[in-house]
């Protein structure tokens, strides 16, 4: 496997790859690009803090013999790999796709990490093969590291449909929340109902016992007066 191995540097201002955020930041129209020869994988290396955000967009062109240009081919594929050198080549990317596209991966632990890039082609015939003066492939490459403006201006969208869904959901608890309210509400009202029913019923009954309770002292005492005066009779 071919290796440019990048030196740690002095200053943050030699890092290759931080060279790369300064340029996008001060140049948007510019990026780094280098050649890869063949179907031969091409790495990096970069110490990344911990939890540190990292988001790539690529561009990957063939060279055409006829014109002697780059040029973009639907073909040609590109195999991306990040590995954490620090946790035994720990692979944390392994991403395939076209000649156009991004990735993004975040450092779970700080430490050296290796980003590979490696072409292939699903033609037969061998486009790919090496020998060209300055290599055979163009991967142009546009890097942040720990920065999430990217990702934030791409999900934006996504993020707030999200938040119109939560909205909704919440609308919806808390329709739900008033009807409980109410639902209790009603229930208390129907409770002291009945319990006020019930007390009525209970003063009632014990009216009517104590009526009845008079009208039967009254009944025995009168058929006790009659008793006795038939018998003095």
């Amino acid at each position: 496997m071919a290796r440019d191995r990048i030196q740690k540097p002095s200053s943050w201002w030699a890092s290759p790859l931080s060279l790369l955020i300064l340029s996008s930041i001060i140049l948007p129209a510019q990026s780094l690009y280098f050649y890869i020869d063949g179907t031969t994988p091409k790495c990096f290396y970069e110490d990344l803090p911990k939890d540190t955000l990292v988001v790539g967009h690529y561009t990957a062109e063939e060279y055409v013999t006829d014109t002697k240009k780059y040029e973009t081919h639907d073909s040609l594929n590109i195999f991306i790999a990040v590995e954490e050198l620090f946790n035994h080549n720990h692979r944390v990317v392994s991403q395939r796709g076209s000649a156009k596209g991004k990735f993004t991966f975040t450092a779970a632990d700080a430490g050296e990490h290796r980003i590979c890039f490696t072409p292939s082609s699903t033609k037969s015939s061998g486009w790919l093969s090496s020998g060209n003066p300055v290599g055979g492939v163009k991967l142009s490459l546009d890097m942040a590291i720990g920065a999430t403006s990217d990702i934030e201006s791409t999900d934006k969208g996504k993020i707030q449909d999200i938040a119109g869904k939560v909205k909704d959901l919440n609308g919806r608890l808390m329709d739900i929340k008033r009807e409980q309210i109410f639902q209790r509400e009603r229930e208390a009202e129907f409770r002291d109902q009945s319990e006020s029913t019930n007390a009525r019923v209970v003063r009632w009954t014990l009216v009517q016992l104590g009526v009845l309770a008079v009208t039967c002292a009254w009944q025995l005492s009168h058929l006790r007066a009659f008793f006795i005066k038939q018998k003095l009779t």
